[in-house]
């Protein structure tokens, strides 16, 4: 019998993407023409709108504003439909009827790759945005608008998206990179504590793996980080967004190896999220697991007391907590396998060499993590008698 002789075409190609993240103040006021001239072209595009709820809760005139520029801009882009308005927070990513109303949309008001859809929230909401454009027609252009410091430095100005599916955080999705991000410092204006510090988790995540001017900034600044009149949130929101966007550029924008050193904490956090049914909201679930492998990372005997100390004591300057209940217990360890899984291929986790530089680790040992959630544990119990 003759033996039959495999034949291949290889097919190699690249696509480069560019996108800007834009800082402003006020961005549907008539004397703002940064919108306009982001969506300006050769012919009037459609632009769709998806809004977080509790924006607009929080904005009473964010609507109508809206409505009104575009009104005043109607020669260079077309509103095409009524504004949907949908709940902000994890919600929006585990019930997938949010999903399905975007892409029903798109169908529905001839929504196409030369339409733009405009997601204006938090990250969650941006993540399921984000989603709904990649997917339909194979990808519409997408314009982020990130209204929280978690989304305006870090989830919003990146080029994940997804949501959440079988339990698990993110578990569909896919990597596009947005048309644009605009990031309006206006919307933080309006943040409940909670929010307002939640993002700086990811700042200072950034900072300790990267970055020891910028942690020693944090730990300066960290009480003035609480004060909205300050202008160092926006000087945060701006270091951060550039070190996480030089990141994506320099390395594997889509993740396809194993690594994800940007994810300093987040095994963890995840877990923490879910055991919780997202009562502990994301940047407070990564301080919490920043906390974690920072203790594990001391226990290992890779960094020292006094930079343990630091670090923990800034996590708490911010207002964090170092200890919930759901660290305890073999439920957390679960979320090792989950984020290998995730991942896929081996379980690639990064923990601290010295403040400022990460290190990654291809396993962890349960009874050293079980030991970490123990001091931080007690410390916990420490500063509450304090």
């Amino acid at each position: 019998m003759e033996k039959r002789v495999h034949q291949s075409i290889e097919q190699v190609f690249s696509v480069p993407f560019t996108y800007q993240v834009f800082f402003t103040e006020n961005l549907f006021s008539s004397a703002n023409g940064l919108f306009t001239d982001l969506v300006k072209g050769d012919k009037v595009p459609k632009v769709y709108l998806v809004l977080d709820e509790g924006v607009v809760r929080h904005h009473p005139g964010l609507l109508a504003g809206i409505k009104t520029y575009a009104a005043e801009n109607s020669d260079v882009f077309n509103l095409c439909a009524e504004p949907l308005v949908v709940p902000g927070g994890e919600q929006v990513k585990n019930d997938q009827q949010y999903f399905q109303q975007v892409l029903k949309a798109t169908h529905e008001y001839g929504i196409d790759r030369h339409s733009y859809i405009v997601g204006l929230g938090g990250g969650a909401l941006l993540d399921m945005v984000g989603f709904a454009a990649t997917i339909a027609h194979r990808g519409i252009r997408h314009i982020r608008i990130p209204t929280t410091v978690l989304s305006q430095n870090d989830s919003g100005v990146g080029v994940k998206n997804g949501i959440n599916a079988y339990g698990k955080k993110n578990y569909l999705g896919a990597f596009a990179p947005p048309y644009a991000v605009i990031n309006d410092a206006q919307f933080l204006q309006t943040l409940e504590e909670r929010d307002w510090r939640s993002g700086i988790s990811e700042a200072l995540k950034v900072a300790l793996i990267k970055d020891a001017s910028f942690f020693v900034w944090i730990e300066q600044q960290a009480l003035d980080l609480m004060d909205k009149n300050h202008s160092s949130m926006q000087e945060l929101i701006y270091r951060c967004a550039q070190m996480h966007m030089d990141h994506i550029a320099s390395g594997d924008p889509f993740e396809a190896g194993s690594s994800r050193p940007l994810d300093f904490g987040h095994w963890s956090a995840h877990k923490l999220e879910h055991l919780s049914d997202y009562r502990i909201r994301h940047g407070e679930a990564v301080a919490i697991g920043i906390a974690l492998d920072t203790t594990y990372s001391f226990l290992a005997g890779m960094i020292s007391e006094n930079e343990l100390n630091r670090v923990l004591d800034v996590i708490v300057k911010l207002g964090f907590e170092l200890y919930v209940p759901e660290l305890s217990g073999d439920s957390l360890l679960k979320g090792l396998e989950e984020f290998r899984e995730h991942l896929g291929g081996e379980l690639t986790i990064m923990l601290l060499d010295k403040i400022g530089s990460g290190v990654e680790v291809h396993q962890m040992d349960p009874a050293l993590v079980r030991n970490a959630v123990e001091k931080l544990n007690q410390l916990q119990l420490a500063n509450s008698r304090a």
